[in-house]
């Protein structure tokens, strides 16, 4: 072998080992959850339930609205996104915001009224299903949602058994009636599916720590944007209804931005009297820019209110001035970057006495 050839294959030696080397460091990061700031345009999330269903305004959207809005993603040039690039390319930041689609519940609303228009438009989603409500009156039956499931744009998500208060239930019977919605979903579609919806949003880490041993990926019902730092089993949505279905508002969001953090205490978000109010921090990157131009709303004591806000180096912290009361509280943070609308929220659910 003459010494070129030797130094070809050195070469190619010293490349495979520098891969090799670069897989196990990124593996190992994502293992250790190891996070660093990137330039990620995200995934803007929505979420909607009811269509046509005037006697529900909390979970409906009229069909012509819903129409609009999604006239409004196509005229400011969002494309959609499609939830099997979740699996492919969740740790690679996105160089283009795209606007991913949910629906919960499997309201028959939903297959009589948006299913057609989606459909004709060929918009990707995820049809969250709960297993126990299918074919009752109001809702899918198996045999629709098999329809949907073999069109390439639609995805099935697992939304539990029985839509209960997980919170609410002992450890046992909560994972049972995963179990259970596991199990209807194997015999009915010969697969349980990749990605999970919580029920009204809620969770605690020991439910977070079951379904993420279950599924790839878990969704809540917060608001925010998606990004390569966001937990996998903690996905914004944005809630989408008659009472927050305004147009106006609608563009707004549609146009927000992530605003990234490195970590946000506590981890869990439960509330008993022991930790409410929680201790409320979140650390941000150093390369972010105007970040303590945050500004943070929270409806602490059943009251939407400005937050109280301390700043040490990269690290914000949030006062409550009261206990959350309501079974849900919520804190939202918003910041102006340079123009560029940037936004995150957190959903505490509230042990209710």
């Amino acid at each position: 072998m003459n010494v070129k050839k030797i130094l070809s294959l050195a070469a190619s030696t010293i490349k495979l080992f520098i891969i090799i080397l670069l897989f196990n460091s990124n593996s190992k990061a994502e293992e250790k959850n190891i996070k660093y700031y990137y330039d990620d345009k995200g995934i803007l999330s929505l979420m909607y339930h009811r269509f046509n269903d005037n006697k529900y305004p909390s979970t409906n959207i009229q069909m012509d609205v819903f129409k609009q809005q999604m006239q409004i993603i196509k005229n400011l040039k969002y494309n959609f996104y499609d939830p099997k690039d979740l699996e492919k390319n969740f740790h690679t930041a996105k160089i283009e915001k795209k606007i991913l689609i949910t629906i919960d519940d499997a309201f028959s609303s939903f297959y009589e009224f948006a299913w057609p228009y989606l459909k004709k438009e060929k918009i990707p989603f995820i049809l969250f299903v709960s297993t126990e409500s299918v074919g009752k009156n109001g809702y899918m039956t198996w045999n629709q949602i098999k329809e949907l499931e073999t069109e390439s744009a639609v995805y099935i998500g697992n939304h539990s058994h029985t839509h209960d208060y997980l919170v609410g239930l002992k450890n046992q019977d909560f994972m049972s009636d995963i179990d259970t919605s596991s199990s209807i979903f194997k015999e009915k579609l010969g697969y349980n599916p990749i990605y999970f919806s919580y029920p009204f949003g809620e969770y605690s880490t020991i439910i977070k720590e079951y379904i993420s041993k279950n599924f790839k990926f878990s969704f809540g019902q917060h608001s925010g944007v998606i990004d390569i730092n966001k937990d996998r089993y903690e996905l914004p949505r944005f809630p989408i209804n008659e009472k927050y279905g305004d147009l106006k508002r609608f563009e707004f969001l549609i146009n927000l931005y992530p605003l990234q953090y490195k970590v946000l205490h506590p981890d869990e978000k439960y509330l008993t009297n022991n930790n409410n109010p929680p201790k409320f921090l979140v650390e941000f990157f150093e390369e972010q820019k105007n970040i303590k131009n945050i500004n943070c709303f929270s409806d602490e004591g059943n009251k939407w209110k400005k937050s109280i806000i301390n700043f040490n180096q990269n690290t914000l912290k949030l006062n409550f001035r009261d206990k959350f009361n309501f079974r849900r509280g919520r804190i939202n943070c918003s910041l102006n970057d340079d123009g560029v609308w940037r936004w995150f929220g957190v959903q505490f659910s509230v042990k209710q006495n």
